[in-house]
């Protein structure tokens, strides 16, 4: 298994990210989102999109935490993640998820919400959203929205997620 090191964004990876998106979901919409919130200074924080490779380099893994809110007050939304095929099931998610948080506690950020499986982000910390009383702006299973707190000595904000315009949520 390669060891994966994670980097933040550089002009020079914009490209191999956009492939990674574009080969891990079957259309290109998720890579629009993420062009989208890119060109979005209300949502884009530098540091926060995070580039997994291997040992010689390659791009593998990708993350993105963006600026969102829950009733007015600040938090991050994780995705889009994609990992190329050929590498998933490997770590290469893992290690750009767990750098880009690490990079998100860092910055002094707090709460990090997330739509995703049920079965793969509770490993990093994420619960349902419902038990900090935080839902989202649409129908969703409960258990597919969740948050984590980085810091569990902070209060978080309680109510609707307010998603950057790139989502058209």
């Amino acid at each position: 298994m390669p060891i994966w090191t994670a980097h933040s964004e550089t002009a020079e990876d914009v490209a191999a990210i956009r492939e990674i998106v574009l080969a891990a979901f079957p259309t290109a919409e998720e890579a629009g989102i993420v062009d989208a919130l890119r060109a979005d200074a209300e949502a884009w924080i530098d540091g926060l999109s995070v580039l997994s490779t291997t040992p010689d380099g390659t791009p593998a893994g990708y993350a993105l935490l963006t600026r969102c809110h829950v009733d007015g007050e600040p938090a991050l939304t994780l995705g889009p993640c994609a990992v190329l095929p050929s590498f998933q099931r490997t770590g290469a998610g893992s290690a750009a998820i767990r750098a880009g948080l690490d990079a998100a506690r860092a910055r002094g950020e707090n709460l990090v919400l997330v739509l995703g499986h049920a079965d793969y982000y509770p490993r990093f910390g994420f619960v349902p959203a419902s038990r900090f009383g935080i839902r989202a702006p649409f129908d969703v299973p409960d258990e597919a929205m969740m948050a984590m707190a980085l810091d569990d000595t902070r209060p978080v904000p309680t109510g609707t997620i307010q998603y950057p315009a790139a989502f058209g949520v």
